[in-house]
């Protein structure tokens, strides 16, 4: 098997996106690649998720979250 047929690429049923410029700023969040909302802190991602029947033990997995434009700790523009 060459290294390319190995490769595991995950898709995460979630996606939080970028920094929005609002006031106060939020992110938008994406599950099973549709938007659902908004957030403005982890636990509106994670509330998100509950909504949807998604238990997230590890914001930190990639396989679970993906984070575009930041990590969890970005909710401000830089």
């Amino acid at each position: 098997m060459t290294e390319i047929a190995s490769l595991h690429i995950t898709h995460p049923r979630i996606t939080v996106l970028g920094v929005q410029p609002a006031r106060p700023p939020f992110r938008i969040v994406e599950i099973d690649g549709q938007v659902v909302g908004e957030a403005r802190t982890l636990i509106d991602v994670l509330e998100a998720a509950a909504a949807f029947g998604i238990t997230v033990h590890d914001l930190d997995d990639p396989e679970s979250v993906r984070w575009v434009g930041g990590d969890k700790f970005t909710w401000t523009r830089r």
